[in-house]
């Protein structure tokens, strides 16, 4: 699959909610995701680490809703823009999230996520 297909059925999947779904078919086996944050979970290589870093988000927040916008193609990487409605688990405080997610993709797979919020 070349970047653009990579990125309409990554994206569609996201639309649909399945989110975790989507980065399991696309994420490459050394895929890399990195943060906006200091902690632990600023960076995380390689699927098992994405999937924990995933279920270490949904332990922490309550997801209300999530809305994925795009993508938007350059390249070798798309952009997708989410909008969510999340409260901390911890603080019990709603939020309203907007983040951008760039995707490089390597091979037909996602080697690489950035988050910018």
């Amino acid at each position: 699959m070349n970047t653009q297909e990579v990125a309409q059925a990554f994206t569609d999947m996201c639309k649909a909610g399945q989110s975790d779904e989507a980065g399991l078919k696309f994420w490459a086996e050394n895929v890399r995701s990195i943060e906006n944050m200091d902690g632990p979970m600023r960076v995380a290589e390689g699927i098992p680490a994405l999937i924990a870093k995933g279920e270490w988000w949904y332990n922490a927040h309550e997801v209300h809703s999530v809305e994925a916008h795009g993508p938007y193609v350059n390249g070798d990487q798309f952009a997708v823009r989410f909008s969510m409605d999340v409260t901390n688990k911890e603080s019990g405080e709603r939020i309203a999230m907007d983040e951008i997610a760039l995707y490089t993709v390597a091979g037909g797979k996602i080697s690489e996520e950035r988050f910018y919020y």
